[in-house]
């Protein structure tokens, strides 16, 4: 290294010749080719500080693991393992500037991090950046590891890490749907199948169903987020752990779980766990199904409550923002609609996700970065979807109680009801005559005798008409 101090710039080498880099930075020649040469989308990786931290992580335990197998001294892996520890606790994670998609299988965000915590690591024993004589990105801080197990492990590190989050904001919405369905739990409506009035419920049953379904996918999740705790870290290259110690890999493991404090695990074989990526196409079909069923979610509560005048207008949303730079008074369900445009791009995620681990070939998928950056999306939009649609729509919604009285008494769908009780022919008869002529159907079975008024009554009781019950 060749100090240019009076020029703002330090000279560093790598196998392609020589470059100046400014003097302050604390990347270096690896992250500088790597920034020129992706010019992607924009975004850095430490848009995503789950992965910047899980990257200090990784290389905090691999210097704990040599330390202790004597293989890097003490006075370097206490720099380190300081440097990494700042980087954990947010600081110098603009230092991470590569783009998250490159080529090279994740190999420009494994040398960036190397870079950072060298140079950081440097200034702590007191020595200038770049001066990597006395502790090198490569010789030190990535001893005995490869891009092929750092980058993969701090990508499932980064995913765990974001997914909790996620399941914390899914409990949020899961309340929130919940303590609606206890408010709304006596008022009657029409339930509809194919859009067509079906039988009656409550809209307390219809609010506790999204609740339910929130409580499954987050168990869902959960699950997924066990696969991503198998890791490869000692692998190194293609699995075989070459220029690794023999008790590195579980020596790492071992301190990457105190770090982290997740239950991470050395994968049973490290040829196999390096060119695997299933436990990504596992989490992200779990992204898919939240976001399918949250966009079924948001398009229920939109057509319940479209109108207000003309539509089913149902519920009331809360009203959040004009809805239109020409019509006056008009309100949109904005909510809803940007939770549904996250799940079309959480779905557009997953097929990249497939793409690329189905494009993985023999010992190593170099397609990891896309699928880092689709799941780490995916993971992030959702959460902030869900804590949206929890407090700016589902907790201020009301019911148009007596909208939904009427609806319930002039459909037809009360004559289902009557079919233990006055026959599917008879019923059927009554439905239709509803139909046609307007009038309700309580009014024409009083009207023809089918009934009594308190055995109607009975009947057309809410309990018996959204739970099952015995004949009398």
């Amino acid at each position: 290294m060749l100090a240019r101090a009076d020029a703002g710039f330090r000279s560093e080498h790598d196998l392609l010749g020589d470059r100046d880099v400014p003097a302050d930075a604390y990347y270096g020649i690896h992250t500088l080719r790597a920034a020129e040469n992706f010019p992607i989308t924009g975004i850095p990786v430490s848009a995503y500080p789950e992965l910047v931290t899980a990257l200090a992580c990784v290389k905090q335990a691999a210097a704990l693991a040599n330390r202790d197998l004597g293989l890097l001294d003490g006075r370097k892996a206490g720099a380190i393992t300081a440097a990494c520890e700042e980087i954990r606790g947010g600081k110098l994670h603009d230092a991470f500037v590569v783009d998250v998609i490159q080529g090279g299988a994740g190999t420009s965000t494994n040398m960036n991090a190397n870079e950072v915590v060298a140079n950081r690591a440097l200034e702590l024993l007191g020595c200038d950046k770049g001066d990597y004589g006395r502790l090198h990105p490569l010789e030190d801080v990535n001893l005995g590891q490869s891009t092929n197990d750092v980058y993969p492990t701090a990508v499932k590190i980064a995913l765990d890490l974001t997914a909790q989050r996620l399941l914390q904001a899914m409990d949020v919405l899961q309340d929130a749907f919940a303590a609606k369905a206890e408010e709304f739990a006596g008022v009657l409506k029409m339930g509809r199948t194919q859009l067509q009035d079906a039988v009656p419920m409550t809209l307390g049953q219809e609010f506790a169903s999204y609740a339910i379904m929130l409580k499954e996918d987050r168990t869902r999740l959960a699950e997924a987020c066990a696969l991503i705790r198998e890791i490869n870290l000692g692998g190194t290259a293609i699995g075989t752990g070459l220029n690794a110690h023999p008790g590195y890999a579980a020596l790492a493991c071992r301190h990457l779980r105190d770090i982290t404090g997740l239950p991470l695990t050395v994968a049973d074989d490290l040829v196999e766990a390096t060119q695997d990526t299933g436990a990504f196409v596992q989490l992200s079909g779990v992204l898919k199904r939240i976001a399918v069923k949250l966009s079924k979610t948001c398009n229920d509560l939109r057509l319940l409550s479209c109108g207000p005048r003309a539509g089913l207008g149902e519920i009331n949303l809360p009203p959040v923002q004009a809805g239109s730079s020409i019509m006056p008074g008009k309100v949109n369900p904005v909510i809803p609609e940007v939770v549904n445009q996250i799940a079309f791009e959480t779905i557009g995620n997953d097929t990249a996700v497939t793409m690329a681990a189905e494009a993985g070939q023999l010992q190593l998928n170099a397609f990891e970065p896309v699928i880092a950056h689709s799941l780490l999306k995916s993971l992030t939009h959702l959460r902030a979807g869900c804590l949206t649609l929890a407090q700016r729509c589902v907790k201020g919604i009301t019911a148009n109680r007596d909208h939904l009285a009427r609806l319930v008494d002039g459909s037809t769908g009360l004559a289902t009801a009557l079919n233990p009780h006055i026959g599917y022919e008879q019923a059927t008869a009554v439905a239709r005559e509803a139909l046609d002529t307007g009038r309700g159907v309580r009014e024409l079975v009083l009207e023809k005798g089918l009934l009594t008024q308190d055995e109607l009554l009975r009947v057309l009781h809410p309990d018996n008409l959204t739970r099952p019950h015995t004949r009398p």
